[in-house]
């Protein structure tokens, strides 16, 4: 997942948007590479969670089981 996924913009924007002033790099870099991991780990669950139900389409109702989980 070497990939770059999100913008380091949008995860200033969203700390600023959460009440941060200033935002370093590195805090950036990480609020990205947690989000990123996140987001990987509930598209793997949601990708199951279709096939489980017979289906190759990955659907919303599969995505918010999987954050349920």
């Amino acid at each position: 997942m070497g990939e770059k996924l999100l913008p380091l913009a949008a995860m200033e924007k969203l700390l600023k948007q959460g009440g941060a002033e200033r935002v370093s790099d590195k805090a950036k870099t990480a609020l990205k590479n947690a989000l990123e991991e996140i987001a990987y780990d509930i598209a793997v669950k949601s990708i199951k969670l279709a096939e489980h139900a017979g289906r190759k389409t990955v659907k919303p109702e599969d995505i918010k089981l999987a954050v349920k989980e």
